[in-house]
């Protein structure tokens, strides 16, 4: 976790809601504290600030963070797909609306992150960590206290997967922030026909395209394990950031473990609210 900051709990207004497909929806809220504390890879938990059902919050990557003329952070952006109850309930609310967050939560990425080109793959809503990622190492922006002397990255280039085309959330922000967008489509209705894994490969035995320093991905687990057995079997260095169902978001109630191996060879659970949500992929143990 973020030493500089321990999360706190407050009421957020909703200063906006916007949907980006059917299902995909950005929601801007008021909460300076901890959007001036919160470092891309960290998330926060999010339920209505009324009522108790759901009675458990939502975790969500942040996405962005809104500076004034002063530098000061004022607002803070998170986007999520609609998946139950307690994301189909946020979907509904309003500008003005109250929301209870908690957070900065979660091990944020390295500040500096390996020299040599970065490549981000993300599939369905596992884009959304990586605006403030990009932003953050291609010196676009702050996040969290001032870094002295951030390392500035030489390129990003984003490698997408969905389904269909019908599934692609707008991605202009990602294209601002420096970032070369490639989409793969599992049927082929846009960009590169295929898994995101096949694309991978047309890249790195294209002799134009210079191997990446550093993979970084975020997805549904299927995605996850094969990106990781990817990466180790060409010889990659791959951080994965987990999505796994959380509970309570601060580690009491060990509802997100994942297997982790450990130093000795040995693989122990660990909870990915509080150890992760970032690991290096050769470290989890696969289910899939």
């Amino acid at each position: 976790m973020n030493p500089s900051c321990s999360p706190v709990q407050m009421n957020a207004g909703i200063l906006a809601l916007k949907a980006l497909t059917p299902a995909i929806f950005r929601l801007d809220l008021e909460a300076s504290e901890i959007a001036e504390a919160i470092r891309p890879g960290q998330f926060v938990m999010i339920r209505s600030a009324t009522g108790d059902d759901p009675l458990l919050g939502r975790p969500l990557a942040v996405y962005d963070v809104q500076r004034d003329s002063t530098g000061k952070a004022v607002s803070l952006s998170v986007v999520f797909q609609v998946f139950g109850k307690g994301t189909a309930r946020l979907s509904q609310m309003r500008e003005g609306d109250k929301v209870r967050i908690w957070g900065p939560l979660g091990h944020p990425f390295e500040t500096t992150p390996p020299p040599g080109n970065i490549w981000f793959v993300a599939g369905g809503i596992g884009y959304t960590p990586f605006l403030a990622l990009s932003k953050w190492w291609n010196g676009q922006g702050q996040f969290g206290p001032p870094i002295e002397s951030p390392q500035i990255s030489r390129n990003i280039d984003f490698l997408y997967g969905v389904r269909s085309a019908s599934l692609i959330p707008p991605l202009e922000e990602f294209q601002n922030a420096g970032m070369n967008i490639e989409i793969c489509t599992e049927d082929g209705s846009k960009g590169h026909k295929g898994r995101v894994t096949d694309l991978m490969t047309q890249r790195i035995n294209n002799p134009d395209q210079p191997r990446p320093g550093l993979i970084v991905a975020c997805g549904p687990e299927p995605m996850l394990a094969a990106v990781s057995k990817w990466s180790e079997t060409h010889g990659l260095k791959c951080w994965v950031s987990l999505e796994n169902q959380m509970a309570c978001g601060f580690g009491a109630c060990f509802s997100c473990v994942a297997p982790i191996r450990q130093a000795d060879g040995s693989v122990d659970l660990r909870r990915v609210c509080l150890e992760g949500p970032i690991f290096d992929a050769t470290s989890v143990a696969w289910h899939s």
